[in-house]
C-alpha cells in the first residue's frame, strides 16, 4: 500500500510539473530546417514493403507525425491541469481518489505515445 502510494504520488508530482514543461517544449519547436539534415530517416514504407525515400513522402510523414504529437501534447496539457486541479482539492494522503488514479495513467499512456511518435 505504502509503495502504491509512493508511486502515485511520484506521479502526481511530475504531473504537476507537467504543464511548465509542455509549454516550454511547445515554445521550443520550431521547424526542422531541411538544409541541417544531411540524411533524412527512413520513416514511409511503400506499399511493397521497401521504404519510400522519396522527399514528397518523407515530408508528408513528418507533418503528419507534427501534426499528432501537437494533438497529444495539447491533450497532456489538459490533463495535467485537470489532475493538478483535482490533487489540489482533494487530501490524497486520506483519499485516494480512483479518478485521480484514472487521469494519471491516462496522462502517463500519453506521454508515452508522444515519446515514440517524436522517436518515429
Amino acid at each position: 500500500m505504502k509503495f502504491e502510494r509512493r508511486r502515485l504520488g511520484a506521479i502526481v508530482a511530475g504531473l504537476i510539473a507537467l504543464p511548465w514543461c509542455v509549454r516550454a517544449l511547445l515554445a521550443s519547436q520550431e521547424p526542422p530546417d531541411p538544409a541541417s539534415q544531411a540524411h533524412p530517416p527512413d520513416r514511409v514504407i511503400a506499399p511493397e514493403g521497401r521504404p519510400d525515400r522519396s522527399p514528397e513522402a518523407l515530408r508528408i510523414a513528418l507533418q503528419e507525425n507534427q501534426n499528432q504529437i501537437k494533438k497529444n501534447v495539447q491533450r497532456l496539457y489538459e490533463l495535467a491541469t485537470e489532475l493538478k486541479s483535482e490533487v489540489e482539492k482533494t487530501d490524497s494522503s486520506k483519499i485516494l481518489s480512483l479518478n485521480l488514479v484514472k487521469k494519471a495513467e491516462e496522462a502517463e499512456k500519453l506521454a508515452k505515445q508522444i515519446k515514440t511518435l517524436a522517436r518515429t
